[in-house]
C-alpha cells in the first residue's frame, strides 16, 4: 500500500511490475489475484471484463507486457477509454512475447492562474466524462480476447507526444460500437512515441478554447511534441452560435491561432481535414457536407507552411472503394451513422492517418503499420478489431 500512493502521488521512481498469471512471482513483483478489486492503487476494476488499473500521476508511461498461456492464445490490450495498443498478439502454446507501447495519462487539473488573472484550475468536463478513465488518477489497461498477460511492467516515459485536438470523429468513444480515429491511432506507431487524445464529440475551434481544454494541451505540451488539429464537423453548425466560425474569417483565424500557440512552445503543428459524412449520391459518389472547410484547412497550411494529412479526400476514397452497399459496415449504430464510425471504420481512417504521417519527417520514422492504400480498404473480416466490455446506447454529439 505505501509503494501505490507514493506512486500515486509523485509516480514510481523506478519500474514497478505485476503479475497477473498464475506463476510464481518473481522478487521485485506484485501478485495480482484474479478476484483483486481495485483499492491500495492497484487491482481490476468493477463491472465486468479484465480492466487492470494503477494509480498514477499524469504523464507518459511505458508499458511493457509478457505475453502467452500453457495453450495458443490471442490477446489484445486497450488503454484508458479503449485505446488499441495492442491487437490481437498471436503466441503459440506455452510461449512468451515481449511487447512494449506508451500510455499518455490526464487529469482534468490545472495549475491555478496567479492573483487576479482570468483562468481556472479545471478543464470544463462534459458530465458524460466525469467518469472516464481519460481523465482519472489511474493508468487502465483492458486485457481481451484470451487476455494472457503473465506481467506487465510500468515505469516513466520521456518520449515525444503527439497531441491530438478535435470532435467526435477524433475522441476517444468511451464505449461500443462507437469508436474514432484517435483511438486507433497508438497501435500503428511504436514505443517510443506517446498519443495524447484530448478530442471530444461535440467540440469546436471555439468551445476547445473556452472550456479550457487547449489551455490544459498547453500545459503539459513541450518543444518537440505535435499537435495534430482536426474540427469543422461542428464548426459549421450556423445553428449554433455560441461556437459557429465562418469558414472563410474565424475559423481560418481560430487554426491560426492554435498553430501559432504549438509554435511557440517549440512544439509542431499539424493540420487535419475532417472526413466526411457518408452520403451518396444516385453514382456511388460521396456529396460534400463540409462546405468550404476542407479548403480553409488546406488554405490555412500552406500560408503558416505546416504540414496537413487530408483526411476528407481519404474518407471518401475510402467509402466510395467500399460503396454504398458496403460503407454503412464502418459506421456507427448498425450503419444508421452517417457520421460516426464503429471499430472497423475508425480503424481504416486511423491507417489513413498513420499514412499521411510518412510524409513528416521527425515522426515517419515511428510509424509501424504496412503501407495503406485508401482506394483498397480491407474489408471487415480482415481487421476484426476485439470489442471492448463497455457498451452504450448513447449516440456521439455532432452529425
Amino acid at each position: 500500500m505505501i509503494v501505490a500512493l507514493a506512486m500515486l502521488l509523485a509516480g514510481p521512481a523506478t519500474p514497478v511490475t505485476y503479475r497477473l498469471d498464475d506463476g510464481r512471482a518473481q522478487p521485485g513483483e506484485t501478485r495480482v489475484e484474479r478476484d483483486r478489486g481495485y483499492r491500495d492503487g492497484y487491482g481490476y476494476e468493477p463491472g465486468g471484463g479484465r480492466r487492470f488499473s494503477v494509480a498514477l500521476p499524469e504523464g507518459n508511461w511505458q508499458v511493457t507486457v509478457t505475453l502467452g498461456d500453457r495453450r495458443a492464445a490471442t490477446t489484445t490490450v486497450k488503454a484508458e477509454a479503449r485505446r488499441l495498443m495492442l491487437d490481437r498478439v498471436a503466441t503459440g502454446a506455452g510461449k512468451r512475447v515481449t511487447r512494449s507501447f506508451v500510455v499518455n495519462t490526464r487529469t482534468a487539473r490545472l495549475a491555478p492562474p496567479p492573483e487576479n488573472a482570468p483562468g481556472g484550475t479545471i478543464v470544463r468536463l462534459k458530465p458524460r466524462e466525469m467518469a472516464s478513465p481519460t481523465w482519472d488518477d489511474r493508468l487502465t489497461l483492458e486485457l481481451l480476447g484470451d487476455g494472457a498477460v503473465s506481467t506487465l511492467r510500468i515505469a516513466p516515459a520521456s518520449v515525444p507526444t503527439l497531441y491530438l485536438v478535435g470532435d467526435s470523429t477524433v475522441t476517444d468513444q468511451r464505449a461500443e460500437p462507437a469508436a474514432s480515429w484517435g483511438q486507433m491511432l497508438p497501435a500503428f506507431l511504436d514505443d517510443k512515441v506517446a498519443v495524447a487524445n484530448h478530442a471530444e464529440s461535440g467540440e469546436t475551434l471555439k468551445s476547445f478554447v473556452t472550456e479550457l481544454r487547449l489551455d490544459k494541451v498547453l500545459s503539459t505540451i513541450r518543444p518537440g511534441d505535435w499537435l495534430f488539429i482536426q474540427f469543422g464537423h461542428n464548426d459549421q453548425k450556423a445553428q449554433w452560435p455560441q461556437t459557429y466560425v465562418e469558414a472563410s474569417t474565424t475559423y481560418r483565424a481560430y487554426l491560426n491561432a492554435y498553430i501559432a500557440e504549438a509554435k511557440r512552445r517549440g512544439a509542431k503543428p499539424v493540420l487535419v481535414t475532417s472526413p466526411e459524412r457518408r452520403n451518396f449520391d444516385g453514382n456511388g459518389r460521396i456529396k460534400p457536407s463540409l462546405g468550404d472547410y476542407p479548403a480553409a484547412v488546406r488554405a490555412v497550411a500552406h500560408e503558416a507552411g505546416v504540414p496537413v494529412i487530408d483526411l476528407n479526400q481519404m474518407s471518401v476514397a475510402i467509402y466510395e472503394a467500399l460503396g454504398p452497399e458496403r460503407s454503412p459496415l464502418a459506421f456507427n449504430d448498425g450503419g444508421k451513422d452517417r457520421t460516426h464510425h464503429n471499430n472497423y471504420g475508425a480503424w481504416l481512417l486511423a491507417r489513413g492517418v498513420a499514412e499521411g504521417i510518412r510524409a513528416l519527417p521527425d515522426l515517419a520514422g515511428h510509424v509501424t503499420a504496412p503501407r495503406f492504400d485508401p482506394a483498397r480498404p480491407p474489408l471487415p473480416a480482415e481487421v476484426a478489431i476485439v470489442p471492448s466490455s463497455a457498451r452504450s446506447d448513447e449516440r456521439p454529439d455532432g452529425n
